[in-house]
């Protein structure tokens, strides 16, 4: 080992250490992590999670994604779910087709719905205001997680009006909470090679600062795989810690958790053309997702793009939480290679139980909301009861 090959791995060591006992990180430290064995990262990074959250507990949401329109000007390379209007699989959902689908969600004790589409221009402001209203009128016990600052940029353009105006128009209708979908990598040189008409990062976290001093649910998002560098990785988790510590400063509750996930690019333009990350990659950076975000309690694990085995393990790289039911996926689906892309309340209870963690139903905000019957659950699925 050369000299400074032995000073790196110290630095990497001593940043880790430092991680151990809690201090933030800076980026070249977060790097450094990297170039550790993920076993001693792991580690750091599963106490970190013990100690920040409920230590026996693995939760879960039931909810579903509704797609109201595939219809998208932007176009982005990466995406299989988007279509132009010309299309004949393109499509825009009316309201009674929306509420079909959120009764199929009440029917099974969903709480929640992350509704989103593509960006599509021929869809008035009164089409989403009053599917707010119609949807908290039919459906009032169900949370309304909808449109992605992308949708919301999208929005300033065709009704010229501005963020600030658009959302307390939305509020006013019902909305509950934003997305955040659209964060990927949150380095400009990456969005641009991967989508040149994306949302850009200072839009984002823009739109998102709006969402959270109007008191909105947000969550903060990343994709590994495009082929971004380990300092944009850690750049990534530099700025959303930032955006973090402004909320928390103002008192406001800022990101209610962190989701990421790799790259899905079959059936895209990125097919053979972006690296992707294998799941050591999708291990290792969720680990340290949980050292750098020190301000962000709840850890998702992503099944549906890693599936349910990758999933379970990430429990024991920094991950809280398995995500959601996901009673209805379009897009990572229609990008993705997993077969699955829903699941039931049953399965995730037998993944987290396996792990030896005890699973709870839990709302929007990571609040607990109630403890399966365990023992019921897994009977069914033995075939047993």
């Amino acid at each position: 080992m050369t000299h400074s090959m032995a000073r790196d791995l110290a630095f990497a060591q001593d940043s880790l250490e430092k991680a151990s006992r809690g201090e933030r990180l800076n980026t070249a430290e977060i790097v450094s992590l990297y170039h550790l064995p993920l076993t001693d990262v792991a580690t750091v990074a599963h106490a970190l999670r013990l100690e920040r959250c409920e230590a026996n507990t693995v939760t879960f949401l039931i909810d579903r994604n509704i797609n109201y329109t595939n219809i998208c000007n932007v176009g982005c390379n990466f995406c299989a779910f988007y279509r132009t209007e010309r299309q004949k699989d393109a499509y825009t959902l009316d309201y009674q087709q929306i509420s079909h689908k959120i009764r199929e969600l009440e029917a099974v004790g969903g709480t929640r719905i992350l509704m989103q589409g593509g960006v599509n221009p021929k869809l008035p402001l009164e089409y989403y205001t009053e599917l707010l209203r119609h949807i908290k009128n039919h459906h009032p016990s169900i949370r309304i997680e909808a449109f992605s600052p992308e949708e919301i940029l999208g929005f300033e353009k065709f009704f010229d009006k501005s963020a600030d105006e658009i959302l307390d128009l939305l509020i006013e209708a019902g909305l509950d909470g934003l997305p955040g979908a659209g964060g990927e990598i949150l380095e400009d040189d990456v969005r641009e090679k991967a989508a040149p008409a994306r949302i850009r990062t200072f839009d984002w976290f823009r739109i998102l600062d709006l969402a959270q001093r109007k008191g909105l649910y947000t969550i903060a998002t990343m994709v590994i795989g495009f082929g971004e560098s380990l300092e944009q990785r850690a750049h990534h988790f530099e700025l959303i810690r930032e955006q973090q510590d402004k909320a928390l400063e103002r008192g406001e509750r800022g990101f209610a958790g962190f989701a990421m996930w790799t790259l899905q690019t079959e059936n895209t333009r990125l097919a053979g053309k972006a690296p992707g990350a294998t799941a050591y990659e999708y291990l290792q950076n969720l680990a340290i997702s949980r050292i750098a975000l020190d301000n962000i309690r709840n850890i998702q694990a992503s099944w549906p793009a890693q599936g349910f085995k990758v999933a379970q393990a990430a429990l024991f790289y920094g991950a809280n939480d398995l995500g959601s039911t996901m009673l209805e996926e379009n897009v990572v689906s229609a990008a993705g290679k997993h077969d699955r892309h829903r699941a039931t309340v049953r399965e995730l209870v037998r993944l987290i139980d396996d792990a030896g963690y005890t699973p709870a139903q839990r709302n929007s905000w990571f609040e607990v909301i109630r403890y399966p019957n365990v023992a019921e659950a897994l009977a069914v699925v033995a075939g047993t009861a």
